[in-house]
């Protein structure tokens, strides 16, 4: 396990503890990430608030706020999980494996935040600031004081409506774990678009929420 979530998180870390720790769910035992992820999330928001507040000199104190809410949420980071496919490599209690639960955003999004944790508490502020500014770097791309004014959903319809396109469809395709703690596997389809995007979160908003943006990042292209 090692050896591959170090190449794909791109840091080797000097105590392995740390990131056999980092990766480790409570349901696993009292040696959990839960303390690591509440270090990590506190790096990760000043961490982004100081790239805002130099990137964007002329914006106020409310649109750099909306700016850090959009950059530092649960989407943002079970993307970032996805992209690490941490389900490979997080460990979960037996009852939570099979229940299928692991795959819940909560336990992939706390696992990146316990990983920057892991990554301070190894070699220091200055490693955790350099990976943050690397596996952010995309969504740093495409972000603005104007960029947070409209959810993805309703920008997305606007840009299709604008064009006379039909709007997207999106379905639920699974639920996932027990009634009080369930995810959603929610699909969308636009008619413009050959290929579809799925996303999984606690709720179908947020997942719909999830879909959205990525089509926005394709239709986006088409500028």
């Amino acid at each position: 396990m090692t050896i591959s979530i170090e190449k794909k998180i791109g840091y080797v870390f000097k105590n392995a503890d740390l990131l056999k720790l980092a990766l480790t769910h409570r349901s696993k035992g009292h040696l959990n990430n839960e303390r690591l992820e509440f270090l990590g999330d506190a790096i990760l928001n000043c961490t982004i608030a100081q790239i805002l507040y130099e990137r964007f000199p002329k914006a106020k104190e409310g649109e750099l706020t909306r700016l850090r809410a959009s950059l530092v949420n649960s989407r943002r980071l079970l993307e970032i999980a996805e992209r690490f496919r941490l389900t490979d490599d997080i460990l979960v209690g037996l009852g939570e494996r099979k229940s299928g639960s692991f795959l819940r955003e909560s336990i992939l999004s706390d696992a990146v935040e316990a990983l920057l944790g892991a990554i301070y508490l190894d070699v220091g502020l200055e490693a955790a600031q350099e990976r943050i500014r690397v596996w952010w770097e995309e969504a740093l791309k495409n972000v603005s004081p104007a960029s947070t004014l409209k959810d993805p959903k309703t920008a997305l319809q606007e840009w299709l409506q604008a064009r006379s396109y039909p709007i997207p469809v999106y379905e639920v395709v699974q639920v996932l774990g027990p009634p009080h703690d369930q995810s959603f596997l929610v699909r969308g389809k636009l008619a413009i678009l050959t290929e579809t995007f799925e996303a999984l979160a606690p709720s179908k908003r947020i997942a719909e929420q999830m879909v959205a943006e990525k089509f926005l990042e394709v239709c986006n292209a088409f500028k």
